[in-house]
């Protein structure tokens, strides 16, 4: 008889494409999903996934499978939603995701009011890039700067961003001034992928610096902090995060580097959980109460100076 565990490992490693990444999701071991995936396919008596050098892909019959069993997760999924929104006790797990730096330096602080008062919710906070499933249960809620691309969700701005660029006293001295008429020719930039959320200021300091040299590209926003913070170069970060860096001088830039909004998303079958509201309630809470810390009503660099 067909086991719904096993074509739950397959979804994940079809979607995710590595052993690594599929158990990470899942909870378990790498070789767990292997061997699930083994057992799916033994049982179907089909090869359902080709392993590639880019990671898992399925076959033809893998596809039909893929597709059959996603319809039936929508269903559970959707019959889970429907018993869940009835449960009206303050108590269980909420998994929140976002940006690692909001997870580290925003949200993680914050939970410890939320538990003085709701000790019976339990958060799973899941710092990841990549914008996570709130449909697939990947998780209840996240917090985002850029607009999702998932259907189904309730979205709502609750603050914003404030971004500056930065480098160390020692670098500039090294490298010299910034000139932007000249694209800041000479200099190094750290930027963040394009699967980030701040891509859009990258995109905005590499138009400013276009003669630089990129030197290195991350996916981590704490990564180009700390690449910063040790002289490897210009990076536009999050002044809510770089500010209190003392290592890092924010720089008098032509103009300010665009804001992200603070997007709070909730699958719209999960936003009156109760318990999943008051998670909800709490971030924007927190979110307002450091609107000053996160979006500085001081945004000019007009009166920055650069070390020389």
């Amino acid at each position: 008889m067909l086991d719904w565990d096993d074509l739950r490992f397959f979804l994940a490693l079809a979607r995710h494409g590595t052993l690594s990444a599929a158990a990470k999701v899942l909870h378990v071991s790498q070789s767990t999903v292997g061997r699930r995936l083994n057992s799916l396919e033994a049982t179907l008596a089909v090869r359902l996934l080709n392993r590639t050098p880019e990671g898992y892909v399925p076959t033809l019959a893998g596809e039909e499978v893929r597709r059959k069993a996603e319809r039936l997760e929508a269903e559970a999924l959707s019959l889970e939603r429907d018993v869940t929104g009835r449960d009206a006790r303050l108590r269980g797990l909420v998994r929140v995701t976002c940006a690692e730096t909001l997870a580290a330096h925003v949200l993680a602080p914050s939970f410890a009011k939320l538990h003085a008062t709701h000790p019976d919710i339990m958060i799973e906070l899941i710092p990841n890039p990549r914008e996570l499933s709130l449909a697939m249960r990947e998780a209840d809620i996240s917090l985002r700067m850029r607009q999702p691309e998932q259907h189904d969700l309730v979205v709502r701005r609750i603050g914003g961003i404030a971004f500056g660029i930065y480098a160390t006293p020692d670098y500039l001295r090294d490298q010299g001034p910034l000139d932007f008429d000249d694209g800041c020719a000479g200099h190094r930039l750290i930027i963040q992928l394009d699967d980030t959320q701040e891509m859009t200021q990258s995109a905005w300091l590499t138009d400013l610096a276009s003669r630089a040299t990129v030197v290195l590209q991350t996916s981590s926003h704490e990564a180009a902090v700390l690449a910063a913070a040790n002289g490897g170069g210009l990076a536009c970060l999050a002044r809510f995060r770089a500010d209190g860096e003392a290592r890092l001088t924010r720089l008098w830039v032509p103009a300010d580097p665009p804001c992200a909004d603070v997007l709070l998303l909730v699958h719209k079958d999960n936003r009156d959980t109760p318990r999943i509201r008051v998670v909800l309630t709490h971030i924007t809470e927190s979110i307002h109460e450091l609107a000053g810390v996160l979006q500085p009503i001081e945004t000019s660099t007009s009166d920055v100076r650069v070390p020389v």
